[in-house]
């Protein structure tokens, strides 16, 4: 397993671990990286059907994601410390869903791990159009490996339209479909003097 990176004051996880692909990025994307930041913005959550559904809530309620479908709101809080990278989401001021990203080995090889509770998710990066998509690789509960023919699929991404933060997870399991959904269109609350 490659190791993780290491924080110094000369150095960025995201701009370390990305390398020329950095780059790509959008600029507010690269500026989020590297200075973290706090977002916010109305938020649409679904849910999938029938029994789907009741595995969907039942996921949402283990991650602080709100159950029931009426409006909602989130802020998200990303800031880079010396473990990685740190995002704190919280729903309507009061569900959190607090999750830590440690980098391994460099782009393309290398992956995230996002870490959040007992469940370990291995995660690879492209950056396409100036965005962000995650690919789920492997996933652990515990100590545990799930076997690949069960593995949750997440689809995640992030991009700027219109100098704001689009964002969309799904997360599907197999013989069910997706589950869980939620996405949104957030602003930054305050942007770095240098954009």
């Amino acid at each position: 397993m490659p190791a993780p990176l290491s924080v110094n004051s000369d150095h960025n996880l995201v701009h370390d671990w990305l390398g020329p692909q950095f780059a790509r990025l959008h600029p507010l994307l690269q500026a989020l990286h590297l200075q973290g930041g706090l977002l916010s913005g109305p938020v649409d959550i679904v849910f999938g059907k029938g029994l789907a559904g009741l595995v969907g809530r039942r996921l949402a309620a283990k991650l602080g994601v709100p159950t029931d479908l009426a409006p909602h709101t989130l802020a998200v809080h990303i800031r880079p410390g010396g473990d990685g990278l740190h995002w704190d989401r919280c729903f309507d001021g009061k569900h959190w869903f607090r999750s830590l990203f440690v980098p391994r080995g460099h782009w393309p090889s290398g992956y995230w791990i996002e870490q959040s509770g007992a469940i370990g998710l291995q995660l690879g990066v492209e950056v396409i159009e100036g965005g962000w998509h995650w690919q789920t690789r492997a996933v652990r509960l515990g100590r545990l490996s799930l076997p690949r023919w069960c593995l949750p699929r997440t689809r995640a991404r992030k991009r700027i339209v219109d100098g704001r933060y689009q964002f969309s997870v799904a997360i599907s399991v197999p013989l069910f479909g997706v589950v869980l959904a939620y996405s949104g269109l957030l602003k930054a609350d305050t942007l770095p003097a240098s954009l």
